[in-house]
């Protein structure tokens, strides 16, 4: 195998709907899979696209987001290594609606939607993985609604820091995102956020280290 190839092996092996199949599997995907790289600032695609290829981020990070008519960004997710994009486009015929944007210089692996269909009718598995996929991300969804319909800002703020911790299982945690980005995952805009990041300062319940990490000193303070 190239060394191209065990690239991109590595970019498979670590995505959730293709880890569980076989070395030979994967080398089967792997010969179906190129390789893409964008600079930061790089849009992936944007709405009005036609995209019809899966995106899985080998190398970097990937913001996926929409515009309000007033031009206000609304985060949706995300993506790290391991993670995937434009799936949605692999089952119908609709236009893009979403942007995705390169944070940092990102490597992706990309699969053409008629490649991905032949694999899921051959290994059924995936289908019911991607299904998993879909699921999780539309309780996230769901979740992140109710949060933004029913919780105060500050509430919000406490419940994603201490997701965070739980997801990083440490109290000194890294934002996987700018604090504006933080703003709008959470609903609100970026000076509030800022305020509401000193509040806790002030409260003693979190310290920064540096801009993007910070140590969670009260957890059961921001549960409260």
């Amino acid at each position: 195998m190239s060394q191209y190839q065990q690239t991109h092996k590595r970019c498979i092996s670590i995505v959730p709907i293709f880890n569980h199949l076989t070395e030979h599997e994967m080398d089967e995907i792997v010969k179906e899979t190129t390789s893409q790289s964008y600079e930061r600032g790089e849009m992936l695609y944007q709405p009005g696209d036609k995209s019809s290829r899966l995106y899985i981020v080998h190398k970097g990070r990937v913001k996926i987001y929409r515009l309000s008519e007033n031009g206000k960004e609304q985060l949706i997710r995300i993506l790290n290594p391991g993670d995937f994009t434009g799936e949605l486009t692999l089952f119908n015929e609709t236009t893009i609606d979403t942007y995705a944007e390169a944070l940092e210089k990102t490597q992706l692996c990309v699969m053409e939607k008629e490649d991905f269909q032949q694999f899921l009718m051959k290994y059924p598995a995936i289908s019911l993985k991607v299904l998993n996929e879909f699921s999780k991300r539309l309780q996230q969804t769901e979740e992140t609604s109710a949060h933004i319909a029913l919780e105060k800002v500050e509430t919000r703020l406490a419940h994603f820091l201490v997701r965070l911790s739980e997801e990083q299982q440490s109290l000194s945690i890294t934002l996987p995102m700018s604090q504006r980005d933080v703003a709008s995952h959470l609903g609100t805009t970026p000076e509030t956020i800022n305020r509401k990041f000193n509040e806790l300062i002030d409260q003693n319940m979190i310290v920064f280290q540096t801009t993007r990490k910070l140590m969670i000193k009260d957890i059961d303070g921001l549960l409260l």
